[in-house]
């Protein structure tokens, strides 16, 4: 029987955010489930075209991005209300991080400073909301490298703080030496969410249930055992099979001792307390949610870097307060922003 093609827009370049997937590839979980999985890398086109955008295209039948990423699709009507279907971590991992030598220890110390942004559209009010509930004004300068080079942006002076996974590059900055501090949202009030989620376009679900419910049990039992075996292991079938699937992609990229370091210091997230992967707690979309409408930043402009009047503003702009009018709260209803149905088929 011919597999049932099915498309994976990443976030980033393959990393261990990723490597339940790419275990499943390799021991045949989703062949196995009839399907054959394609894996798009963001290198491949500099990082032009978001998932998102590739999932709402149809160029794509899953995604992966912040919780934010569904947020934002839902608060414009012309867009598909894309779906969360499962989170690839249990915790928040990320952090705002500055180094260590620049005695910035906390977000107030960021005001009048540079932080090294991705361009998302909630990314700069969240640091701005940390820095005020921190007791700053939250007036820093939003700078926007490409995204290959944020983080060196850090490591080279370019910028004071950045957004980072201390899964990836938190290890990265350990294995070589350089000390940094890492400011927790959750420390400073924002009850951050789940970070990425898979999410797929509202007819994947309406038409492809049983394709979706198959494509996430794959996935868990990649994830299950990436928890459960040796990190060493692991590492070796993970950038084994990355190099398979994007040949093309620049050495360097998926070093096997920041592999290793990285599986072992989040193995423990890949797996919710009762033995499964990708659950998700209402609790966390809820408090998230609620945050986000509370904080007044679920408003009708969106960032663009050629805003059109009246649709779009700059990322400065948006942190100034001309972000447009305030979203209706019946906007956002959680049960067609995430759902974990197709987790427990």
């Amino acid at each position: 029987m011919a597999l049932e093609h099915v498309t994976v827009a990443l976030d980033w370049t393959p990393n261990t955010n990723h490597v339940g997937f790419y275990i499943a590839q390799a021991l045949g979980m989703y062949s196995e489930q009839g399907l054959a999985v394609t894996f798009v890398s963001p290198h491949s086109d500099n990082y032009e075209i978001t998932p998102a955008s590739r999932v709402a295209a149809g160029e794509a039948t899953f995604g992966l991005g912040p919780s934010e990423t569904l947020f934002s699709y839902h608060s414009l009507s012309e867009r598909p209300n894309l779906i969360a279907v499962a989170t690839i971590l249990q915790q928040d991992l990320s952090s705002i991080a500055t180094l260590k030598q620049s005695g910035i220890e906390r977000p107030q110390q960021l005001d009048g400073k540079r932080y090294a942004s991705y361009g998302a559209r909630y990314e700069g009010r969240i640091v701005q909301k940390m820095i005020q509930n921190d007791g700053g004004k939250g007036d820093f300068q939003e700078v926007v490298p490409a995204k290959l080079g944020i983080w060196n942006t850090l490591l080279q002076g370019e910028a004071d703080a950045t957004w980072v996974f201390s899964g990836w590059e938190g290890c990265a900055a350990a294995i070589a030496g350089i000390e940094l501090h890492e400011l927790r949202l959750s420390d400073y009030g924002i009850p951050y969410g789940y970070s990425p989620v898979v999410f797929c376009h509202p007819d994947t679900i309406k038409d492809s249930g049983n394709m979706l419910a198959k494509f996430l049990l794959a996935t868990e039992k990649g994830f299950a055992w990436a928890a459960s075996k040796h990190s060493a292991d692991v590492t070796n079938l993970f950038v084994e099979q990355v190099d398979k699937e994007h040949p093309d992609l620049p050495e360097g990229t998926v070093p096997k001792e920041l592999v290793r370091e990285s599986v072992q210091y989040m193995k423990g997230s890949f797996l919710h307390d009762d033995g499964h992967w990708g659950r998700m707690d209402p609790a966390v979309w809820e408090g998230f949610l609620f945050w986000l409408q509370k904080e007044g930043l679920l408003t009708t402009y969106i960032q663009s870097r050629n805003p059109v009047p009246g649709t779009s503003v700059t990322l400065d702009e948006l942190r100034q307060g001309n972000v447009g009018s305030p979203l209706p709260q019946e906007r956002f209803k959680l049960d067609q922003i995430y759902t974990n149905k197709f987790l427990e088929l």
